[in-house]
This record gives structure tokens, sequence and C-alpha cells, in this order.
């Protein structure tokens, strides 16, 4: 038995015998299906192609990523807080290595992830640290493809994971799209759900990124208005130095006034 990882998204399976039938994440709009079919890999595999690297980003934040690039690419991040650590949004491959240097960095407390691309091998990463709860918005649960007792699924708007770590549900990209606002790093980790872009001074928006399909002005306009109540200046994005590093409130802002005209 073997938890197959689609090689397209990045997506960790539950156990079967045989590779399934086909990945729902990447049937959707969202994403697609690569031009040499539906192919899958494992955590064996992927052992012997590529090596996970964990660099700082910031005072108190790490990024995990995988080399070479895997599926969609992203890193996570490992966010160090007086309250216990939060790892933000996962990638498929959990090595030996990058765990010896998340632990020796205070090792994670609990989990969260913005949206469904990034869920990868989040299991493998719950259970190499006892186990911790991994919360994803309810709105999404459709889209979790290794249903397990570590996953806490939360609703409404926001929710305080740890005292100044704040879950905010903003939608746009996915339904239950999330970001991290972390209030003592004056900082919020947008995954893409707000997307920083090459020109690093503006943010953009999509429905979907590979497909280039754009989200509408009620769900921009949506994601503006669930962060207006949280101070922040940095903005951590989900690649490797895509980071809005100042005034990104005032960047927000004028991504959306600049999104805005360019779709109507």
């Amino acid at each position: 038995m073997t938890n197959f990882v689609c090689k397209a998204c990045g997506t960790q399976f539950a156990e079967s015998e045989l590779p399934p039938d086909a990945c729902p994440i990447c049937w959707d709009d969202r994403q697609y299906i690569g031009w040499d079919g539906q192919e899958w890999t494992s955590a064996a595999a992927l052992h012997l192609t590529h090596r996970t690297v964990v660099r700082q980003e910031a005072e108190n934040l790490y990024g995990i990523g995988m080399e070479p690039k895997f599926a969609i690419g992203q890193r996570a991040l490992l966010l160090q807080s007086p309250s216990g650590n939060i790892l933000w949004d996962c990638i498929s491959r959990v090595d030996p290595q990058a765990l010896e240097e998340v632990s020796a960095r205070g090792g994670v407390s609990a989990i969260a992830i913005s949206h469904p691309h990034y869920y990868s091998s989040m299991i493998d990463w719950s259970r190499a640290f006892g186990g911790v709860p991994i919360y994803l918005h309810a709105d999404d649960r459709q889209w979790v493809m290794r249903p397990s007792a570590e996953i806490v699924f939360w609703d409404g708007e926001t929710r305080e994971i740890r005292p100044g770590l704040t879950l905010v549900r903003c939608g746009g990209h996915f339904e239950g799209g999330t970001v991290l606002h972390w209030a003592q790093g004056g900082a919020v980790l947008g995954g893409d759900i707000v997307q920083v872009v090459p020109d690093r001074r503006y943010v953009s928006f999509m429905y979907s990124y590979p497909n280039y399909i754009p989200l509408n002005a009620a769900q921009v306009k949506r994601i503006a208005a669930s962060l207006e109540p949280f101070a922040f200046d940095r903005i951590f994005g989900a690649w490797w130095l895509q980071n809005v590093t100042s005034d990104a409130k005032g960047a927000l802002r004028r991504s959306v006034e600049r999104y805005l005209r360019a779709i109507a």
C-alpha cells in the first residue's frame, strides 16, 4: 500500500495498492493535467530525486522548499512563535535533514494551509512532529485527498490559532482561501491567495494561475475587506524571494485599485 503523490500538484493521497484513477485537484479548472497525462510518484521515490532546503526569510521565519522544483514549486514557511511554532503551507517531501533543522528551531506545534494546492504531504509533516493539528477551512473540505484525525476544519471568517496568529478567510482562489496574520511580525503569510508578483511593489489575484483565469471584482474586493482590519507592513508569498518587505498594506490597496481598473 502506498500514499501516491500527484506529480502535477504534489498532493498526497490516502493509501492504496494502485494509483488513483485521477487527481480531482488537477482536473479542476484551477489546475491541469500535464502533457504526458496523469502521473504519480511517492515519498520513497521523491527521496531519490529531490532534496529539501531550509533558508531564513526573515527574523523568526524560515522557508522550506524542494530542489529541483517539484509540482507547483511553492515553499512552506516555519514561523517561530513564543506560543508554539507554526508550519504555514506544506511541501511534498519530508526528510530527516529538514526535520532536524526544524526541530533545532523549536519544532512545530500546529500546521495551517492556505488552500488545497498546498495540502501536499501535510499528514506526514503533522505526524513527524507527534500528530500536531492541521488547520484547514471547512469550505475546502472536499479537496482533502488523505483524510486524517489530525485535520481540524474551522468555520467562519477568522480563527486565532495562537496569540497574535490569526487565520483570515479571504476566499478568492478557493472558497476557503486563507492567509495567516502574524501580529508580532507585522506580516501576512499569503500563499497565493494574495499573490506577490515579480514587481514586489504589488500583489495580484487569480482564480487560476496556470490557466490565466482572473478573479471577478467582487472576490477581489472581498479579499481587501477581509484584510482591512489588520495591521501589516510585509507580505510573504508562496515562492522564494517573492515578498513585499515594506508598505505591504499600501501595496495591497494600490494593487486592488490597479486590478479593478484592468478588468473593468
